[in-house]
C-alpha cells in the first residue's frame, strides 16, 4: 500500500499505537487491504520509536503477512506489540484477516471494491513491581496492588471496504478506504468492568491518487482522517516516486501533522525489497516544553511479484 509523505495531524489522548508510516502496516490501517498487492504474497516489519527524551522511549514493532489466491478471497496475519515507560507497559495484538476483492466494477472492470474483516486477541500489560502510586499505600506503609490487574486480554474484531481505480490508460487513479477497529469494544484491561472501561472503536478514512507524471515519475497525494473516542487525526500529504531502473525506485516527500510533528520520509525498493525511513520533529506543546520529543520508524516490505495480477496499481510505498 502507498507511502504517505505529507500529513497533517490533530491529536488527542488515542488509546491504540500509531506509525507515522502506517501504509507499511496495511492490515492495521484497514483489513480490507489483506491481499491487495500485486503479486502472490507481502510481508512487512516495522518500527516505532518515540518520546525518548522525555521518558523510556515507547517502542512499537509490527510484523504482518498476507497473501492472495485466484479465488478473489485473501488472507493474512499481522502482530503488534508496544513497550514503553519504567512500569513495564506492553500493548499486544495478534489478528487474522480475510478479505474479498472479486466486486469489479465498470466495462473492463478495473474498478474493484475489496471488503474485510480481522479478529483475534488483544491484551495488556504491566509490571506491578513498579507501578506504584501513592493512593496504593497504607498506613502499615505496605502496598496495595489488588486492585490493579497485572495483564488481561480480550478477543477483539475489525473491518474495512477499499476501493481502488487501476485502469492502466489513465494518468490518474483513485483510491479509497474506511475501516472500523475494536467493533467488539473489548474492556480496557485495567479498569474494572463499569462504565466509561469500554475500548472506543477506531474509525479510519483514507484516500489518495496516483498521478503519473511521466514514464518514471508519479506523485501520490493522500489523506488520513482517524477518530478513536476523543482523540482525532487529520493528515494529508503526497510524496515523489521516480523509478530509476527496471528494479530500482526512489521516493521522498515531508509529513506534516498539525499540533504534532513535521516529518521527513524517504524510501527505496530495490527489486523486491522496499526499505522507508522517516523521523518526527515534533511541534507540539510538550515538545516545546521538552526540547525535543522526535521520534522514527523504520519499515522493511518484501512482495512477492512473480507472478504479476496486472490489475492492482496501488502505490508501493
Amino acid at each position: 500500500m502507498a507511502v504517505i509523505c505529507l500529513f497533517t495531524t490533530a491529536v488527542g489522548a488515542q488509546v491504540d499505537p500509531h506509525f507515522s508510516q502506517y501504509y507499511m502496516y496495511p492490515m492495521w490501517l484497514n483489513p480490507a487491504l489483506t491481499g491487495a498487492v500485486d503479486g502472490n504474497y507481502r510481508i512487512s516489519v516495522i518500527q516505532r520509536q518515540q518520546w525518548g527524551s522525555i521518558v523510556t522511549p515507547f517502542t512499537s514493532t509490527a510484523l504482518s503477512a498476507d497473501f492472495t489466491t485466484s479465488k478473489n478471497i485473501n488472507f493474512g496475519v499481522n502482530f503488534l506489540q508496544q513497550t514503553s515507560g519504567d512500569v513495564g507497559y506492553k500493548y499486544s495484538t495478534g489478528n487474522l484477516s480475510i478479505s474479498y476483492s472479486g466486486i469489479h466494477l465498470g466495462r473492463e472492470g478495473y474498478k474493484v471494491i475489496s471488503f474485510g474483516m480481522q479478529g483475534g486477541i488483544l491484551g495488556r500489560s504491566i509490571n506491578l513491581a513498579e507501578a506504584q502510586v501513592n493512593e496504593q499505600y497504607q498506613n502499615s506503609g505496605s502496598v496495595d496492588l489488588s486492585s490493579i490487574k497485572p495483564s488481561a486480554s480480550a478477543f477483539d474484531m475489525g473491518a474495512g471496504v477499499f476501493f481502488y481505480d487501476a485502469n492502466p490508460n489513465k494518468k490518474v487513479n483513485l483510491f479509497a478506504g474506511f475501516s472500523a477497529g475494536h467493533l467488539t469494544q473489548p474492556n480496557d484491561p485495567f479498569l474494572s468492568s463499569s462504565n466509561g472501561s469500554k475500548l472506543p472503536i477506531r474509525y479510519t478514512t483514507h484516500a489518495g491518487a496516483n498521478i503519473y507524471l511521466n514514464e518514471r515519475t508519479q506523485l501520490v497525494p493522500n489523506i488520513l482522517l482517524m477518530n478513536q473516542g476523543n482523540a482525532k487525526e487529520i493528515m494529508f500529504g503526497g510524496y515523489v516516486q521516480m523509478a530509476l531502473n527496471t528494479s530500482t525506485d526512489i521516493s521522498c516527500g515531508l509529513n506534516y501533522r498539525i499540533d504534532d510533528a513535521v516529518s521527513p520520509y524517504i524510501g527505496v525498493k530495490l527489486g523486491e525489497f522496499t526499505f522507508g525511513a522517516s523521523y518526527d520533529v515534533n511541534s507540539s506543546q510538550l515538545g516545546k516544553l521538552a526540547g525535543s520529543a522526535n521520534s522514527f520508524d523504520l519499515s522493511l516490505m518484501y512482495t512477492d511479484s512473480k507472478k504479476q495480477k496486472g490489475y492492482f496499481k496501488c502505490p508501493r510505498y
